[in-house]
C-alpha cells in the first residue's frame, strides 16, 4: 500500500469560496481539527493578502501542530518575505504558465515566467524553507513549456511540484497520462490540485495518484472558488477503499470535521453529498431498508461508522414494514403486526402528499396508533366538517357510529378544535359524560404540513381518568382522534367493570 500525503487548503483556497471570510480565531479552530484529523500539510493562508492573514499564520505556527504549516505566495520577493517572517514550515509559490494567463493575467513573456520561477524557488530554498512550486493553469499550458517550467523549478531546488487543474477542465484519463508523462521528466514528488468546474475534481485527483502523484490538494466539503476543489472526505475514502492507498487521516473524524467547517464558513452541505451529506447513509426504499438491516453490504459500499456516521432509515412513501419496524425498535417502540401495518400506511399517506416524514413524525404516529384501542371500538368517526374564519363562528359537525348506529351533531366553539370536541361530546354524552381535563400539543415537527401530536386527558362521571393521543397533519383531526380514543377507552373500561 502506497502512502499519499493529504495537503489541505481549506484555510486558503477554501476560504476563497464566495461569501466566506474566516477570523483568525475560526482559522485556529479549523486548523486544530485538521491536525486532529491527521492531514499532512495545512496551507494556512496567503499572508501577503492582509495583516489578518499574516497574524493567523503566525498564530498557527505558534500552536505547535503536528501538521506542516504552509503559506502561499506569488513568485514575488515581497510575498515570500512576508511568508518567511511568519516562520512557517513550508512555502508554496505559484505563477501562471498557460498562454492565456501569461498574456492577460500577468502580461509576461514565457522567458520572464521561467526567470521568476527560478529566482523565487532559489530564494525560498536559500532561506532554509521547504518549497512547493505550482505552474498555475498547468492543464492548459502547452506541454513543452510545462516541462521546461517543471525542470527549472526542480533544478532551482523545489522539494515538490504541484500540477493544478486551475479551471477544472481535465478528465481522469488525461490527468493520469499527464502526471505519468511528467514523472518521466522530474524526480521530485508530484502533487495534484484539482478544481470541480465539471464535477470531476475528485476523479481527477484519484487519477493523478494513479499516474504517480504522491500528494493531493483538498478542501473540507470541497470548498473553493467557483465550483470548489476536490473534497477531502471523498478523496481520502476513494484512496482508502477504491485504490488501497494509505493516508494519515483518521476517517472516523471526517463527519465531525465536515460539520465544524460547515458551521464556521456558513456553507451548507448538500444532503446528497458523498460521505458527509445527511442522506449519504440514509435509506427509504423498502427493498433497501430490508437489505441493509439484514446485511449492510447489500446497499452500502462502506460502513457509516468508518467515517463517523450512523445508518439512517427514513420513513416515507417508499418505506417498507421492515425498515419502519427496525427504526421503531431502536427507540424501544414495539408495535404488533396490525399496528405496524397501520403506522406504515399513515407514513405512506403523508409521503404521497409530498411530506418529509421526520423521526419525530414517525414516533408520534406510532404512539398514536399504539395508543388506540385494539379491541372492540364502540365509537368510530364517520365524517367531520369544520367551518371557521374571521367573521365566522367556528362550527363543527360530526357523524359518529356508536354501536353500529350513526349519529350526527353540530356545535360551535372558540375555535375549530373546541367546536369539534364539543360536537363529539354532544353525541356521546348519554353513553359517557366525558370532561376534557387536559389538552396539549406535544410535537410540531416543522412546516405548515407538520405532523401534530395531541395528548389529552378525559374524565367520566365516575371519576375515571384516561390519557389518549392522536397524530395527524391536521391539528383538528389529531384532536378528534385523541378524543375518540379516550372515549373508547373509558367506555370499554366501564363495560369490563360491569361484566365482572
Amino acid at each position: 500500500m502506497e502512502y499519499v500525503r493529504i495537503f489541505d487548503t481549506t484555510l486558503r483556497d477554501g476560504e476563497q469560496t464566495p461569501g466566506v471570510s474566516l477570523t483568525p480565531e475560526e482559522k485556529m479552530e479549523i486548523a486544530l481539527q485538521l491536525d486532529k484529523l491527521g492531514v499532512d500539510v495545512i496551507e494556512a493562508g496567503f499572508p501577503s493578502a492582509s495583516k489578518g492573514e499574516e497574524k493567523a499564520l503566525k498564530d498557527l505556527v505558534k500552536a505547535g501542530l503536528k501538521a506542516e504549516i504552509c503559506a502561499l505566495t506569488r513568485t514575488l520577493k515581497s510575498d515570500i518575505d512576508v511568508a518567511i517572517a511568519c516562520d512557517v514550515n513550508s512555502i508554496h509559490t505559484f505563477i501562471s504558465t498557460s498562454d492565456v494567463q501569461m498574456k492577460y493575467a500577468l502580461n509576461m513573456t514565457p522567458d520572464q515566467v521561467l526567470d521568476a520561477v527560478e529566482k523565487s524557488v532559489k530564494y525560498i530554498k536559500d532561506h532554509g524553507f521547504l518549497c512547493e512550486f505550482s505552474p498555475m493553469d498547468a492543464t492548459r499550458t502547452e506541454i513543452g513549456f510545462l516541462k521546461r517550467v517543471c525542470t527549472v523549478a526542480e533544478e532551482a531546488g523545489a522539494d515538490q511540484i504541484n500540477i493544478p487543474d486551475t479551471v477544472g477542465i481535465m478528465n481522469p484519463a488525461f490527468m493520469r497520462d499527464l502526471i505519468k508523462e511528467l514523472k518521466t521528466l522530474v524526480k521530485v514528488p508530484l502533487s495534484v490540485h484539482c478544481h470541480n468546474d465539471f464535477g470531476m475534481a475528485v476523479a481527477n485527483s484519484l487519477a493523478g495518484v494513479e499516474g504517480g502523484a504522491s500528494q493531493v490538494h483538498v478542501t473540507v466539503n470541497g470548498l473553493g472558488e467557483r465550483a470548489g476543489n476536490a473534497a477531502l472526505e471523498e478523496v481520502v475514502m476513494g484512496l482508502h477503499i477504491l485504490h488501497d492507498k494509505k493516508t494519515r487521516i483518521n476517517t472516523r473524524l471526517l463527519y465531525e470535521t465536515s460539520k465544524l467547517v460547515s458551521r464556521l464558513t456558513g456553507v451548507v452541505i448538500q444532503p446528497n453529498k458523498a460521505i458527509v451529506g445527511e442522506n449519504a447513509f440514509a435509506h427509504e426504499s423498502g427493498i433497501h431498508t430490508r437489505g441493509v438491516t439484514v446485511k449492510p453490504l447489500t446497499f452500502e459500499p462502506i460502513s457509516p461508522e468508518i467515517v463517523g456516521r450512523r445508518r439512517k432509515l427514513i420513513a416515507g412513501k417508499h418505506a417498507g414494514k421492515h425498515g419502519v419496524k427496525v427504526e421503531l425498535e431502536e427507540v424501544g417502540i414495539n408495535p404488533t403486526e396490525d399496528q405496524l401495518q397501520e403506522i406504515v400506511s399513515r407514513v405512506k399517506e403523508l409521503g404521497d402528499k409530498g411530506k418529509t416524514v421526520t423521526d419525530a413524525d414517525l414516533f408520534a404516529i406510532a404512539r398514536a396508533v399504539m395508543g388506540e384501542v385494539a379491541e372492540e371500538r364502540i365509537v368510530e368517526l364517520s365524517d367531520l366538517a369544520v367551518v371557521t374564519g374571521i367573521r365566522v363562528i367556528p362550527t363543527a359537525s360530526v357523524k359518529l357510529t356508536l354501536d353500529g348506529k350513526e349519529y350526527v351533531a353540530a356545535e360551535t366553539g372558540v375555535g375549530p378544535v373546541d367546536a369539534a370536541i364539543k360536537a363529539i361530546q354532544k353525541v356521546t354524552n348519554n353513553l359517557a359524560s366525558v370532561r376534557l381535563t387536559e389538552y396539549r400539543l406535544e410535537a410540531l415537527t416543522g412546516g405548515s404540513d407538520a405532523v401534530a401530536e395531541v395528548i389529552i386527558k378525559v374524565e367520566d362521571r365516575d371519576g375515571n381518568v384516561i390519557s389518549a393521543r392522536g397524530a395527524r397533519e391536521d391539528i383538528v383531526m389529531a384532536s378528534v382522534e385523541a378524543m375518540i380514543n379516550g372515549i373508547n377507552k373509558l367506555l370499554l373500561r366501564r363495560r369490563k367493570e360491569q361484566t365482572v
